[in-house]
């Protein structure tokens, strides 16, 4: 049962061959079971109370597509009578009073909630290590990292303790999981998915979206997530195209005369040849289906790196103000004044990755260097951008590329090494400081590292507001290939 799809499940949960009671039972199961530290907090009893009241609207015949499907939500979106600690001992204990707007939306579909899963701490990582209550572990491989920071989202959906699960990319979070899981995953163009009760690490760059087994179930999950809100001031409205649309309509369109650009710059130095191998020959079969391979040159790819990690830190020391001790979460036992209590509080509850990027933040953003660092990456970030539009504008209709340079890596062989872990989303945050949709689709297997058991991903890039493009590109090579229906052992 937890290898069928998302509309394989709807269409067993509608004909009555089964129940979304017995369904979440059967995935509660086997998040018991798992050793995979995906999970942070579940709750039967509440998640088995949701599966009731779908049932009751699937025996009314008041049901949607995804009414009684379970889902995983990563633990950066507030989630009412649910913990909420985005991966922290800042946040430990926190019961949010109400549901961020993607949480609303999936329980309005009518979808069950199996639990809150683990991730970096604040979304800050590339590796899932950084979360102040353990690593997530690769079910491909459980002595590598699933990625960062949704690992625990990906993992899961590999693992099938979920059938879907929700995420967030900042720099690459979603894309970059989903490659080392094996598993797909898409990032909308930044506006469309609401923000509201989403923590914010960067607000610039955040953006909500789908991780599940195939491009059709993130369509599936698309259709709910985007949409103008109100309540988030970064929402795109409906004029500047947040219309919700079903994507699952645009599935099945010939790739006849796409043109694909490639950019050299994926392709250079640091790229391992086991990664290169599987995404070349992913791009072989988009030739097989009557896609066209264009060379193009993004040149300022090299600096979205420095580029970010001056624009996401600012932001980031700006957002984590807030926690302070004041008003929720954390706050020290013991402390001489208001002075004392903030340090002490905030030295006993932020890691060392989130304290890292709040000094770096505040440095960047202080009296005399904020001129040189921030007003200068911000200068940068529209180049990068700008040479995205100029290969969209007459050389290509989507990119393609690596998702990452390596393979997932051995638990604990960069940890002490920030740079590393920076340097391995050199392919993704491009994508992200121009606010592009990109999406990660599984493509082959690394042959040198575990005897070929850590996954490739594809990284498929468009233009704005392009997801349905996407989508069905990602649909019409998983139709033609399996890579996305293989499994770890023991699944």
């Amino acid at each position: 049962m937890h290898n069928k799809t998302l509309k394989e499940l709807s269409a067993l949960l509608h004909s009555k061959q089964i129940s979304s009671t017995e369904l979440t039972r059967h995935y509660l199961g086997r998040i018991d079971a798992s050793e995979h530290n995906a999970f942070l907090h579940v709750d039967h009893a509440r998640s088995l109370a949701q599966a009731a009241d779908a049932d009751a609207r699937l025996a009314a015949g008041t049901a949607g597509p995804l009414t009684g499907v379970p889902i995983a939500h990563k633990d950066i979106f507030v989630t009412r009578d649910w913990r909420t600690t985005a991966g922290s001992k800042m946040l430990k204990g926190y019961v949010s009073p109400f549901d961020a707007t993607v949480v609303k939306r999936f329980r309005d579909a009518g979808m069950v909630t199996l639990g809150k899963v683990n991730l970096d701490e604040f979304a800050m990582g590339s590796a899932n290590e950084n979360s102040a209550y353990g690593a997530v572990k690769n079910p491909w491989d459980t002595t590598a990292v699933p990625g960062g920071s949704s690992g625990g989202s990906a993992a899961a959906i590999a693992a099938r303790l979920a059938p879907a699960a929700t995420a967030t990319d900042t720099g690459g979070s979603i894309r970059q999981p989903a490659a080392f899981c094996g598993v797909t995953g898409i990032k909308p163009t930044y506006g469309r998915v609401s923000r509201f009760g989403m923590i914010a690490f960067a607000s610039s760059l955040d953006q909500g979206g789908p991780i599940a087994q195939s491009a059709e179930d993130c369509a599936l999950l698309l259709n709910e997530m985007i949409g103008f809100d109100e309540r988030d001031s970064t929402s795109l409205t409906v004029e500047q195209s947040n219309v919700a649309e079903d994507y699952t309509r645009s599935l099945n369109q010939p790739l006849t005369g796409l043109r694909i650009g490639v950019p050299a710059e994926y392709f250079g130095e640091g790229l391992a040849s086991d990664v290169e191998a599987a995404v070349r020959a992913a791009l072989e079969q988009f030739v097989k289906l009557g896609a066209t391979l264009v060379d193009i040159s993004l040149p300022k790819t090299a600096l979205s790196i420095p580029t970010y990690y001056i624009i996401a830190p600012a932001e980031a020391s700006s957002n984590l103000s807030r926690f302070d001790g004041v008003r929720y979460g954390h706050r020290a036992s013991e402390y001489k004044d208001l002075q004392d209590m903030y340090r002490k509080t905030r030295a006993e509850g932020f890691g060392t990755e989130v304290k890292r990027r709040i000094l770096v933040g505040t440095y960047v953003l202080c009296h005399g260097y904020y001129d040189a660092y921030y007003v200068q990456a911000q200068k940068i970030r529209r180049l990068i951008a700008d040479d995205f539009q100029a290969a969209f504008a007459d050389q290509c209709d989507v990119i393609m590329g690596p998702v990452a340079p390596t393979v997932a890596w051995d638990l604990g062989a960069k940890s002490n090494d920030p740079v590393a872990n920076y340097l391995a989303d050199i392919y993704t945050l491009s994508t992200s400081l121009a606010g592009l949709p990109g999406m990660s689709i599984p493509c082959g297997f690394g042959a040198g590292e575990k005897n070929g058991k850590r996954p490739v991903g594809l990284q498929i890039i468009g233009n704005y507001f392009a997801e349905a493009k996407l989508l069905n590109i990602a649909h019409q090579y998983q139709l033609a290939t399996d890579w996305h229906t293989r499994t770890p052992d023991g699944v």
